[in-house]
């Protein structure tokens, strides 16, 4: 089945490059030039990745962000000439999924959107399932047909990274594993030491599953090691 992309990108050479060459890898292209057409777009239209520039006229690739992850779980990578490491906290402090800095390869970046929508995709529920599967870890529970997340009964919003994350800690509830693991795993990429990327999505893991964060009984920091699932 083809898959819808939302382009989000305020530069028209640099949208039609990008829509030129996905285009040509069989993906459908929707093109926004600021944030508040790409929201309009996105209640009108079911989308398998959003690609969103953060220095957008109208509302912000931040603000755009912001919105709709209090609703919505879809893949985001930011695509942004912003490339520091306090920037790329900020985008995926607010939620996206991966990020990839300006100036950019098509091969990179095509690579990307491949591995964001397999794996936002490999955990939706087959046509002959009609029970779900569920995990469950004391008061935390990760339904795997839903996509969904429950911490004492109440929904959990996490993102698709956050998902993936916390299904490889609950699947494996007896590892520890290394940060470089933890990319690999869920990056599906080379892991050349950026701490920064794995840190930040750890931290906002346990602000929305822990009751104390400073003190985690469900993602425990090994010391020297990695990270595991609390005992």
């Amino acid at each position: 089945m083809q898959k819808n992309i939302l382009l989000v990108e305020d530069d028209v050479d640099i949208s039609k490059l990008v829509t030129s060459h996905l285009e040509q890898e069989n993906f459908t292209i929707f093109t926004a030039f600021d944030g508040e057409e790409a929201l309009t777009l996105l209640r009108k239209n079911k989308f398998d990745l959003i690609l969103l520039d953060l220095m957008l006229p109208k509302l912000s690739g931040m603000d755009f962000l912001k919105q709709i992850r209090s609703t919505n779980l879809i893949p985001v990578l930011i695509i942004s000439a912003k490339g520091t490491d306090i920037d790329k906290a900020l985008g995926l402090g607010f939620g996206a999924d991966d990020y990839i800095s300006k100036p950019f390869s098509m091969i990179e970046l095509t690579a990307r959107v491949h591995a964001a929508i397999r794996r936002a995709t490999q955990y939706l529920p087959k046509e002959n399932q009609s029970k779900p599967t569920t995990i469950h870890f004391k008061e935390l529970s990760l339904d795997l047909n839903t996509f969904s997340a429950k911490i004492k009964d109440k929904y959990v919003q996490l993102t698709s990274k956050e998902f993936h994350m916390l299904k490889l800690f609950m699947t494996n509830q007896n590892r520890v594993f290394t940060k470089e693991q933890i990319y690999n795993f869920i990056w599906e990429d080379d892991y050349y030491g950026d701490e920064n990327v794995i840190n930040v999505h750890i931290r906002r893991l346990r602000k929305k599953i822990e009751d104390d964060p400073s003190k985690p009984k469900y993602i425990q920091t090994i010391w020297g090691i990695g990270y595991r699932l609390g005992e």
